[in-house]
C-alpha cells in the first residue's frame, strides 16, 4: 500500500512536470522574430498597433511585437502625430470638422509644426535608418533628461518628456523600433505663421 502511494505520487509529479514544461515552452518570449505576443500580455495592443499605423511599415529584420507595441504607444496613447505631423489630417479627413479621420500619411511624423520659437522635430528615419538621426541610446537619454542634442535649444520646451520619461525602457525601445519601421518623410505646410519655414531655418 505504501509503495503504491509512492508510485502514484511519483507519476503525479512527473505529469505535472511535463505539463509545466509544455506550458513554459508554448509561451512566446519577447525576442527577435516574435509574432504578436509577449509574456507581459501585450498581444492585443501589438495587434491594434500594427492595424492602426497610418503608414506602411518595413518589418524586415525587426521584432514585429516591438513595432506593433511602439505603434500602439505612438498612435493610440501618445498622440505623437498631433505635434510631429504637419498638417495632422488629410484634406477632407479632419475629425474636428466632423469628417472621417485619416492621418496625413505623406508628412507623418516629419515635424515642422511651430510652437512659438520652437519647431517640432522630424522623427522619421534618416538615410542611416535612425529616427531623428539618433541612436536608441540617444533617444532614451533625450526622453529621460529632456536634453536636446540639436541646437539652438538645449532643453526640450514643448515636448512632454517629463511625462514620457516615466515609461519603461521596453516601452521607449518599442517606440524607437516603430520609428525605425516607418518611411522617411518631409514636413508639410501647416499654413499660418510658418511651421515649414521655421523648420527650414532651424
Amino acid at each position: 500500500m505504501h509503495s503504491r502511494r509512492i508510485a502514484v505520487g511519483f507519476i503525479t509529479l512527473l505529469a505535472l512536470a511535463v505539463i509545466l514544461s509544455l506550458t513554459q515552452s508554448s509561451r512566446p518570449a519577447w525576442s527577435e522574430g516574435d509574432g504578436d505576443q509577449d509574456p507581459a500580455g501585450n498581444s492585443a495592443r501589438v495587434r491594434v498597433g500594427l492595424l492602426i499605423s497610418p503608414v506602411k511599415l518595413d518589418l524586415h529584420g525587426k521584432n514585429h511585437a516591438m513595432v506593433g507595441l511602439g505603434s500602439y504607444l505612438v498612435n493610440a496613447v501618445g498622440s505623437c502625430s498631433d505635434c510631429h505631423t504637419c498638417p495632422n489630417f488629410e484634406a477632407g479627413h479632419d475629425p474636428y470638422r466632423g469628417q472621417p479621420a485619416k492621418v496625413n500619411a505623406t508628412n507623418y511624423l516629419a515635424g515642422g509644426r511651430a510652437f512659438g520659437p520652437f519647431v517640432s522635430r522630424n522623427i522619421t528615419p534618416d538615410a542611416n535608418g535612425l529616427p531623428a538621426g539618433v541612436t536608441l541610446e540617444g533617444f532614451i537619454q533625450a526622453i529621460r533628461t529632456g536634453h536636446d542634442s540639436e541646437a539652438p535649444h538645449d532643453l526640450l520646451q514643448v515636448m512632454p518628456w517629463p511625462v514620457i520619461s516615466n515609461m519603461t525602457d521596453r516601452d521607449l525601445t518599442a517606440i524607437y523600433t516603430f520609428l525605425t519601421a516607418i518611411p522617411h518623410a518631409e514636413p508639410g505646410d501647416c499654413g499660418g505663421a510658418g511651421g515649414l519655414q521655421n523648420s527650414l531655418e532651424r
